[in-house]
């Protein structure tokens, strides 16, 4: 465990029960978002390597234009 990780449950410990679960709640809840996000990337890669290849073969047959954000 990292020094900084083991800080900060030393300072969770110190909250009431009700707190603690509170705080366990959270991150356990923004380590699943955290897995579903990596695996949803690592699944896209395949499309986004298509969409990207499509994307440079547009510019190259000059079927695209500057962004110009003030025309958004």
């Amino acid at each position: 465990m990292s020094a900084q990780l083991k800080r900060a449950f030393d300072e969770a410990s110190k909250l009431s029960e009700a707190e603690q679960d509170a705080v366990a709640r959270w991150l356990l809840d923004e380590l699943k978002s955290e897995r579903r996000w990596d695996d949803a990337f690592a699944e896209s890669q395949d499309g986004l390597g298509k969409l990207a290849a499509e994307a440079i073969e547009e510019r190259r047959a000059g079927r695209t234009r500057p962004l110009d954000p003030d025309s958004l």
